[in-house]
């Protein structure tokens, strides 16, 4: 159609030149007027027929360590992978919009998608929770890391506030200022809280017209995040709840409420509340089973600060200075729950976080990106630190590092990176990340298998005493600790309390990550 336009304009232009009359001259400027509303048409309709997809390709090299209680050193120095996200868009019409994102995540030359059993898949690639099934190493095929609809409008309650819904698997993750050392822009919630793919609904109530305060407004989010159902074919009823863990839907609910926001000073703020958490239930030998069990609530709520251009002009005026603190609050349910299994054995106590109680945690986090050179001409450097206390529990499983949240550290971690622009489509970052833990459980779930906050240094010094008191690797040698403990003067039971404890924490101090690195090397190609 577009060489049949060209050609009759070409046609057109020919027979003016040779000679014409008035009448001529308007019957061309009508027919040239004609061909380019029909042109405009096409275009139109073609760009309506059709999703407009995107490219965001990542390979990268890591090399990662982790130093262990008990002094071992595991690493990879050198793992290399590819990420690619085929972004994708659709809008009808200036209200409705449709987003998607297609996402694959694998190291070169694997494929993760069966490892090791059911067990790995579900807690990683999204058999059982999906919250990391696209930030995971897995294999080749393509999943859906987003995919929602959004609603544009003009005038909630009959007043000057612009409003949205949204609804579907939300884009939850790189949420405000943890989107900055990913060089990507801001997405919903706060990263300081929240860092998970999530399925839900969102709606926004655009404040500032009627307020006068710039960027003012109010978000309600609600989601589930994980669904008590039994799959196709594994029973005769399909999609009924499940009743062999007894096991209620994951779901939260909370808001984000942005008080200003003129685009240089940003400020946000978020709370939420999850209900029905969940941790790995244990056998009578205090294993875990690969089942779950729920143990509680969590609520959490932070305020952000984003400076966006410290000066008006100069070297500062590409500068960005942050600052966040947040706050979570565990409410257990207070009771064990039996293990599906017939063994007898329970949820490690009665308690979440590592703690009988109601506990609160805390996290600070800090940040500046400076440009180098004029207007980031030669790139930017960015640094970071964040300290979390010894019940601090976010929502971060998805932060893209390969050892874990830094986020979500019981402990401090800090952060250097440097990001060059090559040109329009092309990157390049090289991103180091250190975490030092105080406190076991910042990986974990939330109850007291896995995300107990016990300290690292008394798991340590548990370990020292039980080699002391002549304990090894094999628990008979217990009694020779136990009557060790009673020649210094304990009863038999403080012994065996003392034995038991010590005893666990040898076994422990294997398993238990002190410190851990990441230094990443990158190159994207986006357009």
């Amino acid at each position: 159609m577009k060489k049949m336009i060209t050609m009759s304009l070409v046609a057109a232009a020919t027979t003016f030149a040779f000679g014409s009359t008035a009448d001529d001259i308007a019957d061309l400027q009508k027919q040239i007027d004609q061909l380019k509303a029909k042109t405009g048409k096409i275009n139109a309709q073609s760009a309506n027929d059709n999703i407009k997809w995107g490219v965001d390709f990542r390979t990268a090299y890591d090399s990662v360590n982790y130093d262990m209680a008990n002094g071992d050193t595991r690493k990879n120095s050198s793992l290399a992978s590819m990420r690619l996200w085929l972004n994708m868009a659709y809008a009808p019409d200036s209200h409705n919009i449709f987003k998607g994102q297609l996402s694959m995540n694998k190291a070169f030359g694997a494929d993760f998608g069966g490892y090791d059993g059911a067990q790995s898949r579900a807690f990683s690639m999204g058999g059982m929770f999906d919250w990391t099934s696209n930030e995971a190493l897995t294999d080749n095929n393509l999943k859906v890391r987003q995919a929602y609809w959004l609603y544009l409008g003009d005038e909630a309650f009959g007043a000057d506030i612009p409003w949205t819904f949204s609804l579907g698997r939300r884009p939850s993750t790189n949420g405000f200022l943890s989107n900055l050392s990913q060089d990507d822009a801001a997405q919903s919630p706060l990263g300081h809280l929240i860092n998970v793919e999530f399925d839900g609904l969102s709606s926004k109530l655009d404040l500032s017209n009627i307020t006068g305060v710039p960027g003012m407004s109010f978000k309600l989010c609600m989601g589930i995040g994980s669904t008590n159902a039994t799959p196709l074919f594994t029973d005769s009823t399909p999609y009924a709840e499940d009743t062999t863990d007894n096991i209620s839907d994951i779901k939260l609910a909370g808001f984000i409420f942005e008080p200003y926001n003129d685009g240089q000073y940003i400020v946000k703020t978020n709370y939420y509340k999850a209900y029905d958490l969940v941790d790995m239930n244990l056998d009578g030998m205090g294993n875990p089973t690969g089942s779950m069990a729920q143990i509680g609530d969590i609520q959490g709520a932070a305020i952000s600060v984003l400076i966006d251009g410290i000066t008006e002009e100069g070297y500062f005026a590409d500068a960005k200075l942050f600052g966040s603190f947040a706050w979570t609050k565990s409410n257990p349910n207070g009771e064990g729950v039996t293990s599906p299994d017939g063994s007898g054995g329970t949820v490690n106590s009665v308690g979440m976080l590592g703690s009988t109680e109601s506990e609160t945690g805390t996290s600070y986090w800090f940040g500046a990106y400076l440009p180098v050179g004029e207007g980031s001409e030669y790139g930017t450097v960015g640094l970071e630190y964040n300290h979390g206390s010894q019940y601090w529990r976010p929502f971060t499983y998805a932060e893209d590092t390969m050892i874990g949240s830094k986020i979500a550290a019981r402990g401090d971690a800090w952060e250097a990176n440097y990001t060059y622009q090559i040109n329009d489509a092309l990157s390049l970052q090289a991103r180091y990340v250190n975490i030092d833990y105080e406190y076991m459980g910042s990986q974990g779930f939330f109850g007291n298998t896995s995300g107990g906050s016990m300290k690292i240094d008394d798991v340590k010094e548990g370990a020292v005493m039980w080699q002391q008191l002549g304990g090894t690797q094999d628990p008979a040698s217990a009694q020779t600790v136990v009557g060790n403990l009673m020649q210094s003067g304990m009863t038999q039971e403080q012994a065996i309390g003392a034995a038991t404890q010590m005893g666990m924490a040898a076994n422990m101090s294997s398993q238990i990550v002190e410190s851990a690195q990441d230094f990443r090397l990158y190159l994207r190609y986006r357009f």
